[in-house]
């Protein structure tokens, strides 16, 4: 495993993180959610990301049990708040870290991350209320999730006035998904904050389980977890062509020694503006077969390659952002 600090003054994390956003009380046993921490930690994982409404809470909870006797001081626990009812107003925000320290069974949160933008709350509301947590010292540093570049711009001039430490930005990003590439990637860089990327294998997508013209396979994603369809339909990632295309892939990864999760993942992390990807499992053996990607660097050659195959399909639209497409349909 390898290790970088999250933008300019954040935490130092592992360059893959594990979250547990459609696993732990959804797709998984509890029993096998804990499993998947384990094999995580044993593999070299420091830094965990999950958020208040996974599962109701339930996913905040099952990290916060599978942690228990871990060392704090080993790992980076990284959770969000703002996707709920309460939005990102003050009361909402201190309520939301309360609830989250409890059920995380920590007395601080490493990264503390607003999920998506809030139209409906001033953001020197949000901002402050995060100033108070790191003033506590419930919070060390504070990030976003999903935001486009003139919130990130907005953020972290409010961030700079208060004194707090902006370090992150989540955003999906793989080789299907790369509209972060135009706006926000730059954004972020002018900032000195880090991106901390989800959904590296497009929901399961690039793993290549998906076949063109072929049945969900069972336990999938797609099948099993509660709301794994709605994501991966939405952004269009189980149309056929998609699927053709990512099957052309699985030889171009034969090629460089690699699988096809492999390939996704090193795709993701040669990203210089990439700090970490945050990768799911429904089994603790997918951990550490997935992390050669942590060591592989891809030929220009192979990068090239990829691009050819996939054409059209990958996805750049910097309007396509999650929160400027959620502002627009407002």
């Amino acid at each position: 495993m390898e290790y970088r600090r999250l933008g300019e003054a954040g935490p130092v994390v592992s360059r893959v993180a594990f979250g547990n956003s459609l696993t732990a009380g959804n797709q998984l046993a509890d029993g096998r959610a804990a499993d998947c921490v384990r094999a995580a930690l044993d593999a070299g994982i420091t830094t965990f990301d999950t958020a208040d409404v996974y599962a109701d809470g339930r996913a905040e909870e099952l990290l916060g049990t599978a942690l228990a006797g871990v060392p704090r001081d080993r790992v980076v626990i990284g959770t969000k708040v703002g996707r709920g009812g309460g939005g990102l107003g003050r009361e909402a925000v201190l309520r939301g870290a309360e609830a989250s320290l409890r059920r995380l069974r920590t007395d601080h949160m490493d990264l503390y991350q607003a999920h998506l933008y809030d139209d409906g709350t001033p953001l020197e509301e949000t901002m402050g209320a995060f100033a108070e947590l790191v003033a506590s010292g419930k919070v060390r540093h504070v990030g976003v999730s999903e935001w486009a570049a003139d919130e990130l711009g907005e953020a972290g001039r409010l961030a700079r006035e208060l004194g707090i430490p902006l370090v992150s930005n989540q955003p999906q990003y793989n080789l299907l998904w790369r509209v972060i590439e135009a706006e926000v990637i730059p954004a972020g860089a002018a900032l000195g904050i880090g991106q901390i990327v989800w959904s590296p294998l497009a929901g399961g997508v690039l793993s290549g389980k998906y076949l063109p013209g072929g049945e969900l396979p069972e336990g999938s994603r797609a099948v099993s977890a509660k709301g794994g369809d709605v994501s991966l339909r939405r952004w269009r990632f189980l149309e056929d062509e998609v699927l053709e295309r990512v099957r052309r892939l699985r030889p171009l990864a034969g090629e460089a020694g690699l699988t096809l999760p492999q390939l996704a993942l090193a795709w993701v992390l040669r990203n210089p503006h990439v700090t970490s990807a945050v990768i799911g499992a429904s089994a603790p053996e997918q951990i550490a077969r997935n992390l050669k990607a942590v060591d592989t660097v891809l030929e220009a050659d192979l990068v090239a390659r990829i691009d050819e195959v996939l054409g059209d399909r990958v996805v750049r639209d910097p309007e396509l952002t999650l929160s400027r497409m959620l502002r627009a349909r407002a």
